[in-house]
């Protein structure tokens, strides 16, 4: 009983490592092709003074992310990792305009700052035996009301609206990073015993602590970041 208790557990922390493992691989590869597409200034130039071009490339995110989500099951596991991976380059290549609005420095501590924060929630979420179900309905609540409130305050131009949703948005998605870790986790011991379809789901784990973590930096961003004179 023993044994099998402990074999079990070491399973979900083998699952949750490989979670962790995809998250930091994109979460490189996205590093690395917005660093060098900054540092092209043809490039920048072409995608930033191309409206449409941006917008084609942030329907193929949301096209990726809803088509990985949607058919992972039908989905093999080399498929799965090369919509993710792809997806993670499509985000360092629009992400890379941070590095023409804030200064090096001040991105590299906002990037610290949110891994801690990603760190201690998620960890927070991985160890806790409360039930964090309500928190995470409460919050992608509130995520609904930032979107409709951002998509408001591009007309209205407010600073202080914009201080106070980029708050609210540091709010949301470090309770978010709690509540998904959690809920990947439950889905991993659910899974034990089927190693391929747990190897699919640890992708749209990783994918979901990916997007809670490039949100959380990007709205700290918004607070911390140092912007170039």
């Amino acid at each position: 009983m023993y044994e099998t208790e402990y074999t079990g557990q070491n399973r979900i922390v083998d699952f949750m490592y490989g979670v962790y493992g995809l998250m930091s691989g994109a979460l490189a590869v996205t590093t690395i092709t917005a660093y060098y597409v900054a540092t092209i200034p043809h490039i920048t130039t072409t995608l930033f003074a191309s409206p449409l071009l941006m917008t084609f490339i942030f329907i193929g995110q949301i096209a990726l992310v809803i088509g990985l989500s949607a058919m992972i099951h039908k989905l093999t596991l080399p498929m799965a990792l090369a919509m993710f991976f792809v997806y993670a380059i499509s985000v360092g290549v629009t992400t890379s305009l941070i590095f023409q609005v804030y200064t090096m420095g001040s991105i590299v501590q906002t990037f610290a700052v949110a891994a801690g924060m990603f760190g201690v929630t998620s960890i927070y979420g991985y160890l806790t035996r409360a039930d964090l179900s309500s928190l995470g309905n409460v919050m992608m609540m509130a995520l609904w009301g930032i979107i409709i409130a951002i998509l408001v305050n591009l007309w209205l131009q407010n600073p202080v609206i914009d201080l106070l949703l980029s708050a609210v948005g540091v709010i949301v998605f470090a309770a978010l990073t709690a509540y998904d870790t959690q809920k990947i986790k439950q889905m991993g011991s659910q899974l034990m015993s089927d190693g391929q379809m747990a190897s699919k789901v640890a992708v749209i784990g990783a994918l979901t602590l990916y997007l809670d973590f490039i949100n959380l930096f990007l709205f700290l961003l918004r607070f911390m970041g140092r912007r170039r004179s």
